[in-house]
């Protein structure tokens, strides 16, 4: 397995990118996903996270895929998106479908309804096939382009649990739509993420590693709770500090010769900082052998 370890800056929620990449440098990492944030081209990309002493990693499209009216204008994006990360060597792109805000049939947002999904939360059926639809046209513009669409499965989206996200992954061609999953996100909707890695392991192509913590998801799911109430209890940690089989699914990654970028993300740290919690992480994965 040939891995490049990368950390996302969300840990550094509301704090300049300067200070987040300058950590993630000083923990240990090799790079940092990129966004149009960084420059306006990829040569203004790249010398920004020179300049940092970092490699750019790939970077994060989301697009409201299931609205056919915005469907060309989410085939213009992803386009732009492959061409950038081309231009920057990469060959990924994570693409995701959001959904946080709109209600749903059972008068509840998916944010409001995340960790305890109902049938009535569900996407209609023929917004799910509109989603699945322009997901394949997006992924057939990346990989023209030589770059690889890559799902990104996330809570408290419309492909959050994991029958909605095998009706999608069988809804599009496996050599077209690819796999990033995000492994903190598959645990909060209940996954066995070392089975879903071992089912599509030959898919995933980069990933974003996450971890959860067991008893404030299943408090939360008991309870109802919205996104802000789990982060607020500590639904997330530091890799290896929760409850995800990172063991198991760094052999299954090994068992296909995995060559990627893997990219560690606490969404809210309980730590003093966020260089502590992209540390404790870089730490733990090195335990790991990673």
């Amino acid at each position: 397995m040939q891995v490049r370890l990368g950390c996302g800056q969300i840990t550094w929620r509301g704090l300049p990118d300067d200070a987040a990449l300058d950590d993630i440098r000083r923990a240990g990492y090799e790079g940092a996903p990129w966004s149009p944030r960084h420059g306006e081209n990829a040569e203004e990309i790249k010398a920004y996270f020179d300049g940092r002493g970092l490699d750019v990693a790939p970077g994060y499209l989301w697009g409201d895929f299931w609205d056919a009216a915005r469907r060309a204008e989410n085939i213009a994006a992803a386009r732009r998106y492959a061409e950038l990360s081309k231009e920057l060597g990469l060959t990924e792109v994570y693409v995701s479908a959001g959904g946080f805000d709109r209600p749903t049939a059972s008068g509840r947002t998916r944010r409001q309804a995340v960790g305890h999904v109902t049938a009535e939360d569900a996407l209609p059926e023929p917004e799910f096939r509109q989603l699945a639809d322009t997901l394949q046209a997006v992924g057939e513009v990346m990989l023209g382009l030589g770059v690889r669409a890559c799902y990104h499965n996330h809570a408290g989206t419309f492909v959050e649990t994991e029958d909605e996200i095998e009706r999608l992954l069988a809804a599009v061609d496996p050599d077209v739509v690819f796999l990033g999953p995000d492994t903190g996100h598959l645990a909060w909707a209940g996954v066995d993420v070392v089975e879903f890695a071992r089912r599509h392991a030959t898919r995933i192509k980069t990933m974003h590693l996450k971890d959860v913590v067991p008893a404030v998801r299943d408090e939360g799911a008991a309870a109802g709770w919205d996104y802000k109430t789990f982060e607020e209890h500590g639904i997330w940690t530091e890799i290896n500090e929760g409850g995800v089989d990172f063991t198991g699914l760094f052999s299954v990654l090994d068992g296909v010769d995995f060559d990627g970028w893997l990219i560690v993300e606490t969404d809210v740290t309980q730590k003093a900082s966020p260089l502590e919690s992209a540390t404790a992480s870089r730490k733990n994965l090195r335990e790991l052998g990673i």
